[in-house]
């Protein structure tokens, strides 16, 4: 199927140069800046194609005589009119909704713009495509998403000149002036030189391996929030890592990452910095080991298993102790120095042999 690209609009192929009009309070002539906020004129810009795909999808639903792609270069000069037509009367037309000259439409440009996309391809629906289970088809999402991608593979509306008439319609509803420049000078000289330092003069984003665009104004909401500038770890360690890596970072790396003691199996509740666990298993080491003889002698009280592990540490270097690193070692290595010490006894037991004449066991 040839999609028709070979119609080019004299609006989509205009160069968009600083505009000198006439001042006709002052009878002189003004030169207006003419830049954009750039992330909101490509956001815009990306509204045109699925609403020119949805219009020539519905238009043609059907009909055995008509393709999509046959009406694209018609309904997409119809579509740039009627947007265009509807962003000069809207400021006008707000008035009037709202009840006076004082009033004023809250609306973003891109949600306005939206609104008027919409509208134009609703208004293409054929009797056959307006009825509700064609609306609401998978089929016709596929159709839709199969034409856009048709239109994009054939190049049929390039992006730079949908930008083109997103910022004509975007100057239009913008009458804040919050997303272009409305200033005006007296010169092309004055003009040159506020554009050096105008906030919506297009930039690039500074940080490696980042290709965002976006206005001058807009820089430091970009860099707050850019997923490849270098940042200081979000958990304090001395690394600095770029944003877009930093949940791998702080999970998997970081000398800060919280982890369990690894003694908890057996009672260690302890969750520290990674980086402090050999500290931890240095200053803890009596308390694993009291840990690990109640999960050996669960029948024996606290104070009895007390007593044993001042045993064990006598009986062993607590820095050969101490440098064990998990439960299967640590409770092979007390079962060790417990064999050395002999069986372990009970106070209770102890008492029953001193009552009856036998040798108390340690």
């Amino acid at each position: 199927m040839q999609v028709a690209s070979g119609i080019d609009l004299s609006a989509t192929n205009s160069e968009h140069t600083p505009e000198k009009i006439e001042d006709g309070k002052q009878g002189v002539s003004l030169f207006h800046c003419d830049l954009y906020d750039t992330e909101i004129v490509h956001k815009i810009a990306q509204v045109f194609l699925p609403g020119i795909a949805t219009a020539c999808v519905d238009n043609t639903t059907g009909d055995m005589f008509k393709t999509p792609a046959s009406v694209a270069g018609d309904l997409r000069k119809e579509m740039v009119e009627y947007i265009t037509e509807r962003s000069e009367n809207f400021v006008a037309e707000s008035v009037i909704i709202e009840g006076g000259p004082e009033a004023e439409a809250f609306d973003h440009p891109y949600d306005i713009i939206s609104d008027f996309v919409d509208d134009f391809a609703s208004s293409k629906r054929n009797l056959l495509s307006r009825v509700s289970g064609w609306l609401l088809s998978e089929k016709r999402e596929d159709k839709i998403d199969d034409f856009i991608q048709e239109m994009e593979i054939s190049r049929f509306w390039l992006v730079d000149k949908r930008q083109v008439i997103a910022r004509v319609v975007l100057k239009n509803v913008d009458y804040k002036n919050e997303y272009h420049c409305g200033m005006k000078f007296d010169s092309a000289e004055e003009l040159a030189e506020h554009v050096q330092s105008c906030g919506f003069r297009s930039t690039t984003c500074a940080n490696m391996g980042c290709n965002a665009i976006f206005s001058l104004r807009n820089l430091e909401k970009h860099d707050s929030a850019c997923a490849f500038k270098v940042i200081p770890c979000e958990q304090k360690c001395s690394d600095n890592v770029m944003r877009r890596e930093m949940d791998r970072h702080c999970i998997t790396v970081c000398p800060m990452r919280l982890v369990s003691c690894p003694f908890y199996a057996v009672g260690c509740q302890s969750t520290l910095p990674h980086s402090m666990l050999e500290q931890h298993r240095s200053d803890d080491i009596h308390s694993h080991l009291l840990c690990v003889l109640r999960s050996i002698h669960k029948e024996a009280s606290d104070e009895d298993l007390k007593q044993r592990v001042d045993q064990l540490e006598k009986a062993s270097s607590s820095i050969q102790l101490a440098n064990i690193r998990d439960v299967r070692s640590l409770i092979s290595a007390v079962k060790d120095l417990e064999i050395k010490l002999g069986p372990f006894r009970l106070k209770s037991e102890n008492k029953d042999a001193e009552e009856t004449g036998e040798a108390p066991k340690l």
